[in-house]
């Protein structure tokens, strides 16, 4: 199959511990049984983005300081979404962000979504990534790069997001041989449009590629992240039970 790299690489991967990166839920007011959902215990979520209107907003919103509360208590990571816009905004707009994120929902790390993917944008999200940690005093760093980007990356982030797009696309995928020298917890797939009878082909794939955090869904459609796909119930039984990393 043509996501398939090397047998020694399938068979490592096949028994990592998949769970959940939900990358953008729509507004708690939009949402309000999603975000109750993501907050039920026993979920294995890996982290959960909460953002409004791409960014923190102009000032502190009260349901999503609620939605974020209820999902730390459940053991959640929430990641403030910081879009990078593949190298367009500035570092002071960045970081502007980022203390609005901390200030008003305490979140534990930061998504950096249109992550550029070439080497040269590597130093100036190298600067970014050192400022975030030092505001964070550690906490949850991921790059949206959306696709295979330049090795270098992995040494910046706690996670790289190396596919994002449908799944007519996903199925045939193939992964960089670079990230063969990393464990699958350093790779994250957030795939739309599968139907629920692919769910185990998706599954083979993500584990094949190594990459152990995984977010698929049924929608379709501009945004697809904005609702929990139609088959909650049933991938979260199939990857089965967990907690926040």
């Amino acid at each position: 199959m043509p996501h398939l790299t090397t047998t020694a690489r399938g068979a490592a991967s096949t028994d990592l511990r998949v769970g959940f990166g939900v990358p953008g839920i729509a507004h708690p007011l939009l949402a309000t049984a999603e975000w109750a959902e993501l907050a039920r215990p026993g979920a294995p979520l890996h982290w959960v983005v909460l953002t409004v209107g791409d960014g923190p907003g102009d000032r502190p919103d009260p349901h999503c300081l609620a939605a974020a509360g209820r999902l730390r208590n459940a053991g959640v990571r929430v990641l403030g979404h910081l879009d990078v816009a593949h190298g367009a905004r500035s570092f002071g707009e960045q970081v502007s962000d980022a203390h609005r994120y901390l200030d008003w929902y305490l979140v534990d790390g930061f998504y950096l979504a249109r992550c550029p993917r070439e080497r040269t944008a590597l130093p100036e999200v190298r600067r970014t990534v050192a400022t975030l940690r030092a505001l964070l005093g550690g906490g949850h760093v991921v790059f949206g790069h959306g696709g295979q980007p330049h090795p270098g990356y992995a040494e910046s982030a706690d996670q790289l997001v190396t596919f994002s797009g449908p799944w007519s696309d996903y199925r045939w995928s193939q992964v960089a041989e670079w990230t063969a020298a990393y464990p699958p917890d350093r790779f994250c797939h957030l795939v739309h449009g599968v139907p629920r009878g692919h769910l185990d082909e998706a599954l083979r794939v993500a584990r094949w590629q190594g990459a152990s955090t995984i977010y698929f869904t049924d929608r379709a459609g501009p945004d697809p992240w904005e609702t929990l796909p139609g088959y909650w119930d049933e991938i979260v039984s199939r990857v089965g039970p967990g907690v926040s990393e």
